[in-house]
């Protein structure tokens, strides 16, 4: 390094923010970082007519001309569209140069899907190889995940301990949301004291919303004026344009088979700002996940950060922190609409539990920032360097 500035290329996949949460990530990323003194470039990695090979070799064409003191590669098998080939990055990159990776998904994918378990488990005994990743994995000086759930795999698979770097909030508590919410209560024509709820984030089948709409009858017999803020685009990496118009579709269909079609909005992508209205609309957010939240969902922090009292169901991921947090309502069984019925039903009826869940949610997203999350990413980056002997 000439200077006390880290060079960093950060490669990562193709999809805007609007359409994959790991984009939207690398955008807070490569923004926050300068702030503490790591030039950082982004280097998609785009198929451009010649497919995924095509693509891996410009980015690394790309790598090579910036001359950076490290890379740091975004790894989801969704934002490659389950590629392996960005697997094989390693093969093209300099090899002077550390390699750092970040695991966004883990556990549950292999390239190719053909090998049976254990021999995947021989091959990665190895540490020449790893069923998701690739040579990423073998190759990085370090990887990083955002939750315990993915390091504990990690470990399982390859020996290899990981350095966890949470997430943060994908949207911020915009000034003045607390009166956009106002007014955009009024836009729904909803009358004084109409309890509304939210789910936030990329709608898609492993989401659940179905699930809170299927409950939105029983809830409605105590609330009648109740009404659904489904706050979050259907096009997304792992949900194609043509997919997502028939889930929409599907959900649209639902709503109406459980007589709720006039209590569901459906608003689309939305900015931050509007984002942030919408999460000072409501009084509850809802999020039943069909695997269960945990603190890798930005959403979910998104909401806490904003003071939301929030009920999810909870992965069986390793990640305790958030289930011993009382941060959240936790509905108890999952794909369960009486489940999600019971729980959100609880807090509509309970302001003193509502007011306990939002002073925990904000107090629990206060140690999740983009400010130290960039300063982690810094500090890592440091000790690979001086690893490196840089």
């Amino acid at each position: 390094m000439v200077d006390d500035r880290i060079r960093v290329a950060v490669l990562h996949g193709p999809a805007p923010p609007e359409h994959d949460g790991v984009s939207d990530y690398v955008r807070h990323l490569l923004a926050a970082l300068p702030d503490v003194g790591v030039e950082a470039t982004g280097v998609p990695v785009r198929p451009d007519g010649d497919g995924w090979a095509g693509a891996t070799a410009r980015a690394a064409r790309a790598v090579r001309r910036l001359a950076p003191d490290l890379v740091h590669v975004q790894f989801a098998p969704a934002a490659y569209r389950f590629s392996g080939q960005p697997g094989l990055l390693p093969l093209r990159l300099p090899r002077a140069v550390p390699l750092v990776t970040t695991l966004h998904e883990y556990g549950s994918w292999a390239w190719p899907g053909w090998l049976p378990g254990p021999l995947w488990s021989a091959v990665e005994r190895t540490r020449r190889w790893d069923r998701e990743s690739g040579r990423l994995v073998p190759a990085s000086a370090a990887v990083i995940v955002t939750n315990p759930g993915h390091a504990a795999v990690l470990r399982a698979r390859t020996g290899r301990e990981a350095t966890r770097i949470p997430l943060a909030p994908n949207v911020a508590d915009q000034v003045g949301a607390p009166t956009a919410g106002h007014r955009l209560r009024a836009e729904l024509g909803l009358p004084d004291g109409a309890p509304v709820l939210a789910f936030f984030g990329f709608v898609h089948p492993v989401k659940g919303v179905r699930y809170l709409i299927e409950a939105l009858p029983t809830l409605r017999r105590h609330h009648p004026e109740l009404r659904l803020l489904v706050v979050g685009g259907f096009t997304a990496q792992a949900l194609p344009a043509a997919e997502a118009r028939a889930f929409r579709a599907e959900l649209t269909t639902l709503a109406a088979g459980h007589g709720v079609a006039d209590a569901v909005t459906f608003t689309g992508h939305l900015p931050a700002d509007r984002v942030s209205a919408a999460l000072h609309a409501a009084d509850v957010a809802v999020l039943p996940f069909t695997a269960g939240v945990s603190t890798k969902s930005g959403a979910l922090l998104a909401t806490l950060a904003h003071g939301l009292p929030t009920a999810v169901t909870l992965a069986d991921s390793g990640d305790d922190e958030l289930a011993r947090s009382g941060a959240v309502a936790v509905i108890r069984e999952r794909r369960d609409a009486a489940a999600v019925a019971r729980t959100v039903g609880k807090l509509l009826a309970d302001p003193v539990l509502r007011r306990r869940l939002a002073e925990r949610g904000r107090a629990f997203a206060a140690a999740y920032s983009w400010p130290r999350v960039a300063a982690a990413h810094r500090d890592l980056y440091r000790r690979t360097l001086a690893g490196a002997g840089a």
